[in-house]
């Protein structure tokens, strides 16, 4: 017995098909599993690389080619959270800070919408098409959420936010932002500490959107902007700028206003994670610097 099968594995049609029917595809499975992981480290190095990057045209021209490879990752792999998240946040960050066409970042934050819709269905099925409840049951229904999908819900919320800048003009979108304030309310509750506070920084914009006169309340506004500059250890200069734009220009205070910005230009933008969106808050500081004598005018 053992003699024949020493003859069958010496056979060289033996050895070809054994290769072709179980080897081949063995070795196909190892190599793309290889050459996915080896985009996945390729990605998050770019991700990495564009957060860190200080020169806001170098990004402005090569994050659509970025944007078109993570496409391209995410039909690879349709099911991967990970891919989703950074899909959904790398559109969001592009309609809402680099895009000038309002069309086009409305059509943008859709898709990081629906990206983020659909990682935050895989991680918690519970919250899946959560934002078609009447907001009586939105809210109540968040309950559900728990640490294990916080990445995944942040996401949502920060995705949903982007859409609703984008969609500014729509009161059918207008009239989504009680629940997207009651999102962030939930993440609050989960990790106030997540991504340095910014769901306080995205709390602070939805609630300074209206004057006192409108029914707007600029001082819980305001002190959501301070805690995510105090949870950011002041790192996070987007904050400062957001407290001087939408409280301190309410207020017509322009000694906050232009002490602010003021404290946004001198301070170092090279900050891991943080390096692209200090320097585009530093740009705008400066903007809203240069326009402070005709704003807060006698």
């Amino acid at each position: 017995m053992a003699h024949r099968i020493r003859i069958f594995l010496n056979n060289p049609v033996v050895i070809a098909k054994i290769t072709r029917f179980i080897l081949l595809p063995v070795l196909s499975a190892f190599l793309t599993g290889c050459v996915s992981a080896s985009l996945q480290n390729l990605s998050d190095s770019l991700s990495d690389a564009i957060l860190n990057q200080n020169d806001i045209e170098i990004v402005r021209e090569g994050l659509p080619a970025y944007l078109l490879m993570t496409d391209g990752l995410i039909e690879q792999e349709s099911e991967n959270t990970d891919r989703l998240v950074s899909g959904a946040k790398l559109y969001a960050f592009y309609a809402s800070e680099l895009v000038r066409e309002p069309a086009r970042a409305r059509n943008l934050t859709n898709k990081a919408r629906v990206y983020a819709e659909r990682a935050l269905c895989l991680e918690q099925p519970s919250l899946c098409h959560i934002d078609q409840l009447p907001h009586d049951a939105f809210a109540p229904a968040l309950q559900n959420a728990d640490r294990a999908a916080l990445n995944e819900l942040y996401t949502y919320g920060l995705a949903w936010a982007a859409w609703l800048q984008a969609h500014s003009r729509d009161w059918n979108a207008i009239a989504d932002r009680p629940k997207i304030e009651s999102l962030f309310e939930r993440i609050l509750e989960l990790d106030e500490s997540l991504d340095s506070g910014r769901a306080h920084y995205y709390l602070g914009l939805l609630r300074s959107q209206l004057s006192p006169a409108l029914g707007g309340n600029p001082e819980t506004a305001r002190s959501h902007f301070e805690r995510a500059i105090e949870l950011s250890r002041g790192n996070d200069l987007a904050v400062k700028v957001a407290l001087a734009r939408n409280y301190a220009r309410m207020l017509y205070d322009r000694e906050m206003h232009d002490r602010l910005l003021r404290e946004v230009l001198q301070a170092d933008p090279n900050v891991p994670g943080l390096s692209l969106s200090n320097t585009i808050a530093q740009q705008e500081a400066q903007l809203l610097l240069d326009e402070s004598d005709s704003y807060f005018h006698e």
